[in-house]
């Protein structure tokens, strides 16, 4: 029973990261038309990073989870677009979208979708043979 809590600790880690993955997607989704930002520049797609949590008890090191080690920002460039009337457009009537494509966004949206809810079935196994262990201790 002692082996389950690890595996519970280690989806608990994976729910954390793809609950920040999803988020920096519906951002990217939300912006994927602003052409000005703060900054005064078209908005950059941002990119989870993940990296594995070690434990480094004693002298072995063993894998705990996952965790998001940073948010980047995408280098790609932006598509230009002919839009003479756009308020943002340059001299010759090219305006600078975003670097977010709604596709790709929409695949990272499933598959984060997806790794979130193996997680959860995970955890919901590992609970149902806790439960079902301390059944049999009982009896």
């Amino acid at each position: 029973m002692a082996n389950l809590i690890p595996a519970i600790d280690i989806s608990s880690s994976g729910l954390q990261a793809e609950r920040t993955r999803l988020e920096v997607v519906a951002s990217n989704i939300t912006n994927s038309q602003t052409t000005r930002g703060p900054d005064g520049r078209p908005y950059t797609r941002k990119e989870v990073i993940f990296s594995p949590l070690v434990d480094q008890a004693g002298a072995s090191s063993k894998l705990s989870g996952v965790r998001v080690s940073k948010i980047v920002d995408d280098p790609s460039p932006g598509q230009k677009v002919y839009m003479p009337g756009h308020p943002h457009a340059d001299a010759k009537g090219f305006v600078t979208m975003p670097n977010v494509n709604i596709v790709d966004e929409m695949v990272d949206m499933m598959t984060s979708t997806r790794t979130y809810e193996a997680n959860l079935e995970v955890i919901k196994n590992a609970r149902q043979m806790v439960t079902e262990a301390l059944g049999i201790a009982e009896a």
